[in-house]
């Protein structure tokens, strides 16, 4: 009698399933797996709880899918200015004079302050040099019965440094094409100008590539607005 009363006892307790299902929130859990047979009320809240969950993995499916298409949306305004402000380009190149414009007398006065020659009058560091800018550089250095003449900065400025006739290659601004001779230097500057700046909407500037100074190779563009200069 006792060990079929325990019997009985152990049947009418709920397995950890349904002890799980009554006590956990999520909604039809409690009524899915409750106590006792299977009814068709149990076998409703089933089939709705089955069919959430399908459509829930289905929608998550569908949006990760979507996002590893990487989708985009690209906006364009479209605004007619009947009065375009021209940018401005500063042309900033780090070999600011031409060697081959250099002359004897230049080089006289400058050639230390160039870093080509010493205090003596000398080729600084020869052997960092190119044989046949070497050997153009001795042929200028060659300071023997030479008498120097008056210097002047802005002239040696304006005469090596790099002219926007030779570097232009294709301007053009709102379909109309431009020239060298449309380009201008902003205000008048006493001080020579270590850069090149003027007024340009759209350019293809050329490679300097006939700069033999001393010193890295190489230039750059920047267009920003005219005011920022």
């Amino acid at each position: 009698m006792k060990g079929d009363s325990e019997e009985s006892i152990e049947s009418l307790r709920p397995s950890n399933l349904q002890a799980f299902a009554n006590s956990s929130t999520l909604h039809g859990m409690s009524h899915i797996f409750a106590y006792g047979h299977m009814t068709f009320r149990r076998f409703l809240w089933s089939l709705s709880f089955l069919g959430s969950l399908a459509l829930l993995l289905l929608v998550c499916m569908d949006r990760i899918s979507y996002y590893l298409e990487y989708p985009h949306v690209t906006k364009l305004d479209e605004v007619a200015a009947p009065n375009l402000t021209f940018p401005a380009i500063t042309v900033c190149n780090l070999n600011e004079f031409r060697f081959s414009k250099i002359t004897r007398n230049d080089l006289y006065h400058v050639g230390e302050l160039l870093a080509l020659l010493n205090e003596n009058y000398q080729i600084a560091n020869p052997h960092l040099a190119e044989p046949e800018v070497l050997a153009a550089l001795k042929d200028k250095a060659n300071f023997v019965n030479f008498k120097p003449k008056q210097f002047n900065m802005t002239d040696f400025f304006n005469r090596t440094g790099h002219d926007i006739s030779e570097m232009l290659l294709q301007c053009t601004f709102r379909g109309t094409n431009c020239y060298p001779h449309n380009f201008s230097t902003p205000g008048n500057r006493e001080a020579p100008l270590s850069r090149l700046e003027w007024v340009v909407m759209s350019a293809v500037v050329a490679a300097l590539t006939e700069a033999k100074c001393r010193g890295p190779a190489g230039s750059v563009q920047c267009r920003h607005p005219p005011h920022v200069l």
